[in-house]
């Protein structure tokens, strides 16, 4: 192949030690993120003319138009960097976790001293203790609202006291332990919890023979409260246990099991969690970017990026088949785990071996349920969008759809959302939030905000076809294209409005608009009276709702973070003294207006740009 002088220099001063090398198209987007033992020997045999590159490594080479690379000081920095670069970029010929999402994990707030228990996506260096991740938001939820059955945790964010007059209801209905009255002290509350994270590892059976001493001890103390309520709780525990398949004995040492299938440039991975001799649990991940790649190649990557994201990581690892970079992944796990050795192996025989199948055989039913899903949600989706093509009069079926609201309260706060559909699904990095200056405090102007938000999106359309031919200028995929149908959240004087800023910048013959007004679902055309109502069982009328609902959803969202700050320096606004620099500087360093009011005068005089009396005046006039 032909190679362009420009990576031709490159090519001549790549260093040869450790790294990692990151491939831009023409359009300055990374592609491709790889990691070397020595870089220059690796990034120039992309550009050998071997036959034995595959016809994805063809295409990649093809797309090359520059070559960026980072230095390091050993394998193990590279793979680390590696994995950190792939999940930051994505790059579209890297092998990657189909959702782009952080998938969600149990928090265990064990730095409080009555430790609550939630949901969250982002695990941090903060104390807590996870675990995960899991796949499904939805069965996160349903595994705590039995494990709070058994271990009834605080949800509520009253300051713990043990001093309140009376507890909230779900004391009352055995959902909660009540610290806030005292009937639990912060001892016994956290020795709950920790049972509970006990639990949620596969270590159940100590839990369970220590409660059912504690229910006999009671029994014979003849407090048959407490060993009535012992004994519902152990039942609750059993029924969950019941489900755990033993497969080893207690003693085994605690194990993933991962295999997998693949069909059209897609795998299916499945793990099963083994705890305590005991499967306590199984998940399944779908990757892309897998065509014209060894299954050795697609494990070893999924083990990287999973591991990564794993709130824990066992002992020992079973696996299909044997990984090329076994030895430097095990190594970087057991950094992860402590220093505490990894194995990861292949079973050759008995249970480990009939698991790692039966692990394959689940991931193949999943793919092919899954894949059963997607045609079918795919074919939905060209309906919906052949039926707007019909009923709306368009020249073809409009795979961009853009949509704006417009969200305020009495004209305080006021957001205008933009979201954008393509080929029937949202696509949320493309998501826009425009804060409007059009109308005054107190003085909303559903109207003007509409004109001012789609102005603003086309005069942002408009500046990238000027500077598009740029060296080195880069889209913004949000405005540099226009879309195949604009949908405005509102009847005939909104769309009015927005008729008016089409003109403006030429699209009224190029960019279909269209109006919806909430009541009778109402589609409004520009110069038309007659309003259009779409069949109610279409498909393309649920897409058109969905997407509404969805423009509502994210305007709200913004909306009231946005009130939410004014409401905290409107607060600082009033008092002497502290100017924009200040209140930005407070708000910064406490991150509350709780945490302000209660800071001391010492504590107020060490935030930057303040001094004794303006300390003085935020505390006279918050306390």
């Amino acid at each position: 192949m032909e190679i362009s002088e420009k990576l031709q220099g490159i090519l001549a001063t790549l260093p040869t030690k450790p790294g990692c090398y990151l491939y831009r198209n023409a359009e300055g987007t990374i592609i491709y993120v790889g990691k070397a033992i020595n870089l220059k020997n690796r990034v120039r045999s992309y550009f050998h003319a071997d036959s034995s590159h595959d016809n994805k490594t063809r295409r990649l080479v093809r797309e090359i138009a520059d070559i960026e690379w980072i230095v390091v000081g050993s394998e193990l920095e590279a793979l680390i960097l590696e994995m950190n670069l792939i999940k930051k970029h994505r790059p579209k010929y890297n092998i990657r976790l189909k959702d782009d999402k952080r998938y969600p994990y149990i928090k265990i707030h064990w730095n409080e001293p009555f430790p609550k228990v939630t949901v969250t996506r982002q695990m941090a260096e903060d104390g807590s203790r996870y675990f995960g991740p899991y796949t499904s938001a939805w069965a996160v939820y349903q595994t705590l609202e039995v494990l709070r059955k058994i271990f009834p945790y605080l949800t509520c964010d009253r300051e713990i006291t043990g001093n309140d007059p009376r507890a909230c209801l779900y004391y009352d209905i055995k959902l909660c332990t009540a610290p806030c009255i005292g009937a639990i002290d912060q001892a016994g509350y956290r020795a709950m919890i920790s049972d509970l994270m006990d639990f949620l590892s596969g270590h159940s059976e100590p839990i369970v023979q220590r409660l059912q001493l504690e229910m006999q001890k009671a029994s014979d103390e003849m407090r048959f409260e407490k060993a009535a309520a012992l004994r519902d709780q152990l039942k609750a525990m059993q029924s969950i246990i019941e489900r755990q398949k033993i497969v080893f004995g207690s003693d085994y040492e605690d194990s993933d099991v991962i295999a997998m299938a693949r069909t059209d440039g897609e795998a299916c991975v499945q793990i099963f969690f083994i705890r305590g001799g005991k499967l306590i649990g199984r998940e399944y991940f779908i990757l892309e970017g897998t065509e014209d790649t060894s299954d050795n190649q697609v494990m070893a990557e999924f083990v990287k990026q999973f591991y990564t994201e794993a709130a824990t990581i066992p002992g020992q690892v079973m696996l299909p088949q044997e990984l090329e970079e076994r030895k430097i992944i095990a190594q970087w796990l057991r950094s992860k785990r402590g220093g505490q050795k990894v194995e990861l192996f292949v079973p050759n025989e008995g249970q480990p071996k009939d698991l790692v199948k039966m692990a394959a055989e689940n991931a193949t039913e999943t793919l092919q349920s899954l894949r059963a899903q997607w045609q079918a949600d795919a074919h939905r989706q060209e309906q919906a969008l052949s039926d707007l093509q019909t009923y709306l009069n368009l020249s073809a079926p409009p795979n961009r759809i853009e949509c704006y609201d417009v969200s305020h309260t009495q004209g305080v706060a006021t957001v205008g959302a933009m979201v954008v559909f393509e080929q029937g699904v949202p696509s949320k990095n493309l998501y826009r939030k425009f804060n409007i200056d059009s109308t005054s405090i107190g003085a909303p102007d559903d109207f003007a905000s509409m004109e001012e938000m789609l102005t603003r999106r086309f005069r942002r359309w408009q500046g990238s076809q000027e500077t598009e031919s740029k060296v080195g200028s880069k889209k913004d995929a949000s405005f540099s294209f226009l879309p195949d149908l604009v949908i405005i959240d509102g009847g005939k004087g909104q769309l009015g409005r927005v008729v008016k800023v089409m003109e403006e910048f030429g699209l009224m013959d190029k960019v279909p608009v269209v109006g919806l007004a909430k009541q009778e679902e109402e589609i409004f055309f520009p110069h038309k009276s007659e309003p259009l109502l779409l069949p109610r069982h279409s498909q393309g009328l649920y897409l058109v709702q969905r997407i509404r609902d969805e423009a509502h959803r994210f305007g709200i969202t913004a909306h009231r973070k946005k009130r939410s700050k004014l409401g905290l320096a409107s607060q600082l606004d009033s008092i002497p003294g502290i100017g924009p620099t200040r209140r930005k500087a407070l708000l910064k360093h406490f991150g509350s207006m709780d945490k302000i009011r209660e800071a001391s005068l010492e504590d107020l005089m060490t935030v930057k740009g303040m001094n004794e009396t303006a300390a003085q005046n935020v505390k006279a006039h918050l306390e």
